[in-house]
């Protein structure tokens, strides 16, 4: 059985396999294509609706429990681009 994870931005429960981690390195939110990298995770669906959900409910900050301003600038770079193909 896969295991199940909640996207941070509309907040349904999905496989793990459709969903991306994102961790936060030095204040910048960085996509984990591995799902390996250290250091606390979120787990998103690759969709414009779901990245921008997540933005407006500042989800990322709470999500990794970071404190203070994230950039964000990458992760909605990798995002975007993902989506375009």
């Amino acid at each position: 059985m896969e295991p199940v994870r909640t996207c941070i931005g509309c907040r349904s429960r999905a496989p793990r396999s459709s969903l991306l981690r994102v961790v936060a390195q030095d204040s910048v939110l960085v996509v984990d294509e591995s799902a390996r990298m250290p250091g606390r995770g979120a787990w998103i669906h690759p969709s414009a609706e779901c990245i921008k959900k997540a933005l407006q409910r500042k989800a990322f900050g709470r999500a990794l429990r970071v404190q203070g301003v994230l950039d964000t600038v990458e992760i909605t770079h990798q995002l975007e681009n993902r989506l375009n193909g």
